[in-house]
């Protein structure tokens, strides 16, 4: 285990506290694992619940009066299984927190100091049980069930992107970790000519705030926007986009893997060119002879944003990927969606992490309305590609548009799916669909051949006759939800 000195002015503040705060308790002497856990547990709540970055528990300081009286807690000693007592807390935590020891002497005295993150998308378990302070004493979240409900509105309302990434830091590290000038060049902001107001820049658009012990914090928007390296966050470390590439139309034979470390505003545009030179072309003569992208590059611009934007970040350990096959590109984020994906094309968007996405607008990258998914679903018609699919892997949502592909080669689920984006695409456009559309969409020249399309996308439920009066030759379709 590491442990860190104590900064003096985060000492300074507990001390002078009034008295033990939700966030905050005072020990002499307490070495048993597993009422350290449950503290753990009540003061990420608590911290949580008081809009505080930390919970704290502190050695060596006598709670009535406040006067350091010393401790001989070891934060090193083993634990059960001859565990580190920082990992054996990790192993009994959910949702995973990140906690970190302070060890020093003040006034010759040993104190310790414990310092938890707050609870973020839900209640910080130590054995599967939550735990909150209520008054002076520790108790079970479960048996209080008024704090119970004010701490899930406190996290459902909270902003993911508001959680710290990294704090206690100074003036030149925050500039060393955060790409001012890159920021500057996206927003079309002259760059800053001090620290300070370069400083003062980053904390107008809450990617910096001051901490309890007199330095910064580093948001997790300002690290995911901006990063020079994510790699630098611990907890973001793995949120870099990841393209992969294979040799043929499975995962077996990897060609080639790159990883994203730079925060995803700075790196986007970068993001896009390599994909455009990994991806396949090929030659158009019309009058002239030209370079066209296989995949139109709108719809895989639109679909990164998303995967980026949309992702739940409160799964640990994955980010945003692309895998390039031979037939087709997956774009897989992390998160169930907060949109069915039978409905992507027509709900606006919930993003949950709306800062991001807001940001994400502001330089050009998102859409400022919908989703995208109209204008990817259209540049693929219009390239005469296949529909796209949308759906939920586990906990991950997953995007796929295909490499060109014959109708007589597809089979019912593609076709169907095909004519049900096609019919949402043109019910948001408020036109119709008719049988000469889905001869258009498809390149038909024969009648029966897309009416049989369409009878497929009815028995399967997925379109209906607008008008069930209306004579064949005149029958337009609509959504099933519509």
């Amino acid at each position: 285990m590491t442990t860190d000195p104590i900064p003096d002015r985060l000492l300074a503040l507990l001390v002078e506290l009034p008295r033990e705060a939700e966030w905050v308790e005072f020990k002499r002497e307490l070495s048993d694992p597993v009422e350290i856990g449950e503290y753990v547990s009540a003061l990420s709540n608590g911290a949580a619940l008081s809009g505080r970055s930390n919970g704290y528990l502190v050695w060596g300081v006598d709670d009535p009066t406040r006067t350091l009286v010393g401790t001989e807690f070891d934060p090193d000693a083993r634990v059960k299984g001859n565990q580190s007592l920082d990992n054996w807390l990790t192993t009994q935590l959910a949702p995973q927190v990140l906690i970190r020891f302070y060890v020093g002497e003040v006034d010759g005295m040993r104190v310790a100091v414990l310092e938890a993150a707050a609870a973020e998308s839900s209640p910080i378990r130590f054995k599967g049980t939550a735990y909150v302070r209520v008054g002076s004493n520790k108790k079970r979240l479960a048996e209080h069930a008024a704090i119970e409900r004010r701490l899930w509105q406190v996290l459902q309302s909270s902003a993911p992107e508001d959680a710290v990434e990294l704090d206690g830091l100074s003036d030149d590290r925050v500039l060393d970790l955060l790409d001012v000038a890159g920021y500057c060049r996206l927003v079309g902001a002259e760059h800053p000519s001090s620290t300070d107001a370069s400083l003062a820049l980053l904390e107008s658009e809450k990617m910096v705030r001051r901490d309890e012990r007199g330095g910064w914090e580093i948001t997790r928007f300002g690290a995911l926007a901006i990063a020079k390296d994510l790699r630098q966050f611990d907890r973001m470390a793995r949120k870099g986009p990841r393209v992969i590439e294979y040799s043929d139309e499975t995962r077996m034979h990897g060609v080639r893997e790159q990883a994203g470390v730079k925060g995803y505003a700075i790196a986007f545009e970068g993001l896009l060119t390599y994909l455009r030179e990994r991806l396949p072309s090929h030659e158009e003569i019309d009058p002239i002879r030209r370079t066209v992208d296989t995949y139109p590059s709108l719809a895989v611009r639109e679909l990164v944003a998303n995967a980026l934007v949309h992702q739940d970040l409160a799964v640990a350990g994955a980010g945003p990927m692309v895998e390039i096959f031979t037939d087709r590109v997956e774009i897989t984020n992390p998160g169930v969606p907060l949109v069915d994906t039978d409905r992507f094309l027509d709900t606006p968007p919930r993003s949950r992490n709306e800062r991001l996405a807001a940001f994400m607008r502001r330089i050009g990258v998102c859409e400022e309305r919908g989703s995208g998914v109209d204008k990817v679903v259209f540049e693929l018609e219009f390239a005469q590609l296949p529909a796209p699919e949308f759906r939920v892997h586990g906990d991950n949502t997953v995007s796929t548009i295909f490499g060109p592909r014959a109708l007589a080669s597809m089979d019912r689920e593609d076709r169907v799916r095909a004519i049900y984006l096609h019919t949402c695409l043109r019910y948001v456009s408020r036109l119709p669909v008719t049988n000469s559309t889905i001869r258009d969409r498809f390149q038909l020249t024969d009648p029966s051949r897309a009416s049989r399309l369409l009878k497929e996308a009815l028995d399967d439920g997925r379109i209906r006759l607008f008008d069930e009066g209306a004579g064949f030759k005149h029958r337009r379709y609509v959504p099933y939800w519509a």
